[in-house]
């Protein structure tokens, strides 16, 4: 899976002008399944980025993770994350899992998150999403979980 992870002071997703979902201080991330991916990758992502030492402790060193500073966290889909622009001026997007396992692996990643940490917000897969944040630091985290 691939993973665009921004630390924010607050981030939101609209669909046809309403919110759908928003969170306060915590981390925005974006997500594209790969065809490779599985429940298992999508868990094993999750499991990182709750984890993940990218909060300021009271010495100002990015020493916090999301769950010690009890953030939320808005999980959006984003194929685009998958775009291959090596050749041409049309990115191709096969490097992204089919539709149909984007969408269960996405669903996944939700459901396991939540059960995982208190605050989770999301998009909504496949929508035309309008999102709004306000990165802080700014703190923009690129990954990628096998």
């Amino acid at each position: 899976m691939i993973a665009i992870l921004q630390r924010v002071r607050e981030a939101r997703v609209e669909v046809a002008g309403a919110v759908v979902g928003a969170i306060g201080p915590g981390l925005l991330m974006l997500v594209c399944a790969e065809p490779a991916d599985s429940e298992a990758t999508a868990e094993k992502l999750v499991a990182k980025v709750l984890k993940l030492r990218i909060f300021s402790d009271a010495a100002g060193k990015m020493n916090r993770s999301l769950q010690d500073v009890a953030g939320g966290l808005l999980v959006v889909s984003q194929f685009t994350l998958a775009a291959d622009v090596s050749a041409g001026n049309r990115p191709s997007f096969t490097g992204a899992a089919p539709a149909e396992a984007g969408r269960r692996l996405y669903e996944h990643t939700l459901a396991f998150a939540r059960n995982q940490h208190a605050q989770v917000a999301s998009g909504e897969f496949g929508a035309d999403m309008q999102v709004h944040l306000v990165n802080d630091g700014p703190v923009t985290i690129p990954m990628r979980m096998n």
